[in-house]
């Protein structure tokens, strides 16, 4: 089994057609959905979606491009969302200086409020991260400091040095369909050394659609196609490694485990 750990399924690409979207998805092997959250308008949609669907499950948190249109969000209106059963990480939150649609300290302090949700709440962070590596370490292992928490680098496009700094503070390091780009030669190196027990995969759908399916719109399915590229990568069959990774995923998102065995 195969579990997509970053999707938005209610985004468009995929909304308009969302049930045959997972049901390829279940046709591929993917057993599990994570619906990621990127604003508070959505909340209850991505919600909704995991209420239906007993393979999809649902965070709460608010995009660092989205940090200026959200003040309000603190750490209590988090943490009082991420009660609901089917709410299991917090995000995705982080800092984005690439595009920067969202001023550079509201960034910093929303995902200060997300960090600390995921140390009141338990449940893991998910951090974006775009030309942000240094203050984006510096966050992170500042907000250590303060007392434990877990969590994923998602879609990670980082370097080596921020993958292995990432690492030591226990964080695992999710891999997209950008590792099967031809240009992503310095994502594949630190990729194929990962170790297995940090690993996750995902497609950030409807973005960034692996080789074969450049130009399309990105669904759960091709999640498959990015864990068959990744797996030869590393010199593991794609089983061993859709095994671990979703062994990873439940570890980390223990929530998933405990609701479902209850």
């Amino acid at each position: 089994m195969l579990i997509d750990s970053h999707c938005h399924l209610n985004y468009k690409g995929l909304i308009e057609d969302q049930q045959n979207v997972l049901e390829r998805a279940r046709g591929a092997g993917v057993g599990l959905m994570l619906n990621i959250a990127t604003r508070e308008s959505e909340w209850d949609d991505v919600l909704g979606t995991a209420l239906r669907e007993p393979d999809v499950w649902a965070t709460v948190g608010i995009h660092p491009h989205e940090a200026d249109e959200h003040p309000h969000v603190d750490t209590a209106k988090l943490v009082e969302r991420a009660a609901h059963p089917r709410i299991v990480g917090i995000g995705e939150t982080g800092l984005d200086y690439y595009y920067d649609h969202s001023d550079r300290e509201r960034q910093q302090r929303s995902f200060r409020s997300h960090i600390a949700a995921s140390r009141e709440t338990g449940l893991p962070l998910i951090v974006h991260t775009r030309d942000a590596e240094e203050d984006t370490l510096a966050i992170l292992r500042d907000e250590m400091g303060k007392g434990p928490y877990g969590g994923v680098i998602h879609c990670f496009t980082a370097s080596g040095a921020f993958a292995d700094a990432a690492m030591e503070l226990g964080f695992h390091i999710s891999i997209s369909g950008i590792v099967t780009f031809k240009n992503a030669r310095d994502l594949q190196e630190t990729a194929a050394r990962l170790p297995l027990d940090k690993l996750l995969i995902e497609t950030d759908s409807p973005f960034l659609a692996p080789v074969p399916h450049r130009g399309k719109s990105c669904e759960p399915a091709f999640v498959a196609d990015t864990a068959r590229f990744l797996a030869n990568l590393r010199g593991e069959s794609t089983e061993q490694l859709a095994e671990a990774t979703s062994a990873n995923f439940r570890k980390l998102f223990s929530k998933v485990g405990a609701i479902s065995a209850a």
